[in-house]
């Protein structure tokens, strides 16, 4: 190895040497994890820099005369990073799992609601008077609904049932010993009215 003299190929020769030392700079940086300062001055006199994390805290450090960190400080920094994400993954998580417990309290909610609220099901010996009377003016509901339906779809037929009307059917016993079962058959036994 000698010095060049011509000073066009110095020029060109320590442009390519630069961005290769550069290079290097940046690898051994990346694989031990090292802090380096590196600057250097063209033929010209330029002067050019590359610092890794920054040139500027190289520098303050070599001023300043501190200890460099150790390889602990970037173990650390990145477990501390890679915790926090993984505590973030738990939070989101959980927040799923609490909203879908949520959903499925509120179906399990709705579902025993409509299970409750099947009021045909309850035995009318369960019943107390006013329960009793609500039954009553609901299954005449019922009725006409259904008596409504067949008469659509039988529109077109001679046959038209008439809806039934609530007071044409039989009253409830006001006795608490008589039969409930025996008055609504006795309902039920009249059919429709033509």
């Amino acid at each position: 190895m000698k010095l060049i003299e011509n000073a066009d190929d110095k020029v060109v020769t320590f442009s390519k040497r630069r961005s290769g030392i550069y290079k290097k700079i940046s690898e051994i940086t990346t694989l031990c994890g090292v802090d380096i300062l590196f600057i250097c001055f063209s033929p010209a006199g330029k002067p050019f820099s590359f610092g890794h994390p920054s040139v500027k805290s190289i520098v303050k450090r070599f001023l300043d005369n501190n200890i460099p960190p150790s390889d602990d400080h970037l173990v650390d920094t990145y477990l501390k990073e890679r915790i926090n994400a993984i505590i973030q993954q738990y939070n989101e998580v959980n927040r799923q799992m609490d909203a879908s417990k949520e959903k499925e309290e509120a179906l399990a909610q709705q579902t025993s609601e409509r299970e409750t609220n099947l009021w045909w099901e309850t035995p009318p010996y369960q019943l107390n008077p006013r329960e009793l009377e609500e039954h009553d003016s609901c299954y005449a509901e019922l009725l006409n609904v259904l008596y409504r339906t067949r008469s659509k779809k039988l529109a077109g037929t001679t046959v038209m049932p008439t809806p039934r009307d609530p007071a044409q059917l039989n009253p409830l016993p006001t006795n608490p010993n008589e039969d409930v079962h025996a008055a609504f058959q006795s309902n039920n036994s009249r059919g429709p009215q033509h």
